[in-house]
């Protein structure tokens, strides 16, 4: 088959979201498809909207004669009017790639309210549905009726950066004298929430805990440089490092030498660095608002925060640095659950079988 894929900038881009199209893209691939990308420019939300009435861009969807179109739901308000521009020129299934249902983020009601006025009818525009995660795929149900188009669920892996090569080390890291080493994987976006978790953080004694925190620092520099003012003026330089965006090898070796993930305050559509640092042993400490809690049962394998109840970080943390063998047995608990999940592979492939049946139906 020949496959296009719409989105926004470039796949290279260290999120969650591009890191699943990428992983479909060499997946499609290596099954021996042609995968065509048609790359939009990205752009503010309003500017985004004209592509709508772009000529240039229904002319380069039409020009790359696919069989079947994905399209990352990031992509929705360059497309909520062209899609049915182009079902009466083309006749190949829709497909949309749902991470994350932007109308549904914590922010003002009259935003979302214009925010799903324009995603509503995008998800109503597409043929079928490929979703991140149980948790994504209710909070469709919740805008639109699902029942008459194919859908299908496929969580990201968290086998990307390998596992750990003993489970003992698990008891090992968790007895170790000293404060507990927290890690915070996420590009410094307001959303990810680190302000939140500074906040909370500083209130803890200093004595028990550190903070490196690993993401892009160049994506909202004015955020950024308001986080570095918070560490500094609250007294914090000697407990939070900030690395920089990592991956590979040297991201893993963070997570082998650190006791526990925390991301409380970010609402994920999936949270893949969740099964990522599970795969190391972690617990992981996420949001109660969002797929966190797909992965994290609270007080097995990690801590679900309310976002409105932020202090209760703390009790969790002060509990951990006490009972380290509570920390152990939440660490074999959380490689538990990693184990427990599908691979990218296996993901991948069931995306695979899926939109081979929207393009080439049964007779």
């Amino acid at each position: 088959m020949r496959i296009g894929l719409l989105i926004y900038g470039s796949l290279d881009l260290l999120t969650g979201g591009f890191l699943y199209d990428r992983y479909l893209v060499r997946h499609l691939q290596a099954r021996g498809h042609t995968v065509e990308i048609i790359a939009l420019p990205w752009r503010t939300y309003g500017r985004c909207l004209l592509h709508n009435v772009s000529p240039g861009l229904l002319t380069r969807v039409r020009t790359a004669a696919c069989d079947l179109l994905l399209q990352d739901e990031l992509t929705h308000p360059s497309l909520f009017l062209l899609n049915q521009r182009l079902k009466r020129r083309i006749d190949i299934p829709l497909v949309t790639i749902v991470h994350q249902v932007l109308c549904r983020q914590p922010r003002p009601d009259w935003q979302n309210a214009f925010y799903r006025a324009i995603e509503t009818r995008y998800l109503d525009s597409v043929d079928a549905y490929i979703v991140n995660s149980q948790s994504t795929r209710a909070t469709l149900e919740h805008l639109l009726d699902m029942k008459q188009r194919p859908w299908i669920v496929a969580s990201p892996g968290g086998d990307r950066l390998g596992t750990l090569s003993s489970i003992h080390s698990i008891s090992t890291r968790a007895v170790q004298p000293g404060p507990l080493r927290l890690l915070f994987i996420g590009n410094l976006l307001p959303h990810k929430g680190l302000h939140t978790l500074l906040e909370v953080l500083s209130q803890a004694p200093q004595e028990i805990w550190r903070l490196t925190v690993v993401g892009d620092l160049t994506m909202n520099q004015p955020y950024a440089r308001s986080i570095r003012a918070r560490i500094q003026q609250a007294g914090l330089s000697a407990q939070v490092h900030l690395t920089g965006p990592l991956d590979g090898e040297v991201l893993a070796e963070h997570l082998r030498h650190s006791h526990l993930f925390v991301m409380p305050f970010s609402q994920e559509g999936f949270g893949i660095v969740y099964l990522e640092a599970m795969a190391y042993g972690l617990p992981a400490i996420g949001s109660s608002s969002g797929a966190a809690k797909d992965l994290i049962q609270s007080g097995h394998n990690g801590f679900l925060i309310d976002p409105q109840h932020p202090s209760a970080l703390l009790v969790h943390l002060q509990r951990l640095h006490h009972d380290r063998e509570c920390l152990n047995q939440m660490g074999y608990a959380a490689l538990k659950t990693f184990q427990a999940q599908p691979t990218w592979a296996e993901s991948m492939e069931a995306v695979h079988q899926f939109i081979r049946r929207l393009a080439i139906p049964p007779n």
